[in-house]
């Protein structure tokens, strides 16, 4: 099935200047961060790899297979990301590697002071719900994740400043940094209060609303609604959801609708129109639309590519 949300590709290094065949390292220093691009042009296992600072790993070309925190290993491919903690090894294999099909991957390793320094400022002015204050962080029971558009495109503007010769390029690669750990700590904090749901659904009002969408995903959801459920003014609701979250609540319901959408769709009897209605879409063309955007391509093709049969319209 095609990925989603691929890193723009970069150019491979020229065979002369390789340093090795398994994991050859070019890297571009900045003040706050570091970027390196890894390839690798031949099958080989088991190969460590440490970092003395907090990292950001996202798969550019090719497959690895990731052995971490001594968790089942998993298949790395591109359009996916692993954040890894400082001093934390990561080993690898490269079972498809070859010359004519190497793989690519980035590392931006972040210094530990600005991680800090993100995460204060997130404490600061984005805990506003006084039911629900907590200490924002970095959680590494979610380290491997499919990227969103928003990760992709700042991770593609941040290898352009990293390798580009602006003598600005600190500064633009410090708003682009600050931006990419923001939407990783909100995409986390969304993940870790959905798990909750089942056992703190009435915890605070974000477990409440979670909750009340998750329970009305099929119906018209109307945004006033969501304003009452949370004790909050639409003009507040919008903001407080999306500070908490970093994205808007309808984003967030057209996102879970979509996750629906795809189980639906494993189901042969289950036919696109129906799917789309099941899902509280009104109008077929727009969960088409809104699933491609998504997904990276139509419901009849995912369909195609998890079904023999291929799609029912």
């Amino acid at each position: 099935m095609p990925s989603r949300n691929l890193i723009q590709r970069i150019d491979l290094t020229h065979p002369k200047y390789l340093q090795t065949l398994v994991e050859n390292r070019s890297v571009f220093n900045l003040k706050n961060c570091e970027l390196n691009v890894f390839e690798s042009y031949q099958e080989a296992y088991r190969v460590p790899l440490t970092f003395n600072d907090f990292v950001i790993t996202s798969m550019v070309r090719g497959k690895k297979v990731m052995h971490l925190f001594d968790q089942p290993s998993f298949d790395y491919l591109p359009g996916e990301t692993v954040i890894v903690p400082a001093n934390e090894t990561m080993v690898i294999d490269f079972p498809e590697a070859q010359a004519l099909n190497p793989t690519q991957c980035i590392a931006l390793a972040v210094d530990a002071g600005y991680v800090n320094d993100t995460l204060q400022y997130l404490d600061e002015y984005y805990n506003s719900d006084t039911d629900h204050k907590h200490k924002w962080k970095l959680q590494f029971n979610q380290y491997h994740f499919a990227n969103e558009t928003e990760v992709t495109d700042l991770i593609n503007k941040l290898i352009r400043v990293c390798r580009g010769n602006d003598r600005a390029k600190n500064i633009y690669a410090d708003l682009s940094l600050k931006e990419l750990l923001i939407r990783l700590v909100q995409s986390q904090h969304l993940v870790q209060v959905n798990m909750e749901l089942s056992d703190h659904q009435n915890h605070s009002r974000l477990h409440y609303v979670l909750h009340y969408i998750q329970q009305h995903l099929t119906e018209r959801i109307s945004m006033d609604t969501l304003s009452r459920k949370a004790y909050l003014s639409r003009n507040h609701f919008f903001k407080w959801f999306r500070e908490q979250f970093g994205l808007t609540p309808l984003d967030y319901i057209n996102r879970e609708r979509v996750k629906l959408a795809k189980q639906l769709l494993s189901e042969p009897k289950n036919t696109i129109s129906a799917v789309s209605h099941q899902c509280g879409f009104s109008d077929l063309n727009y969960f088409v639309r809104l699933f491609r955007k998504t997904e990276g391509i139509t419901p009849g093709q995912y369909r195609s590519c998890i079904l023999p049969g291929g799609a029912k319209a």
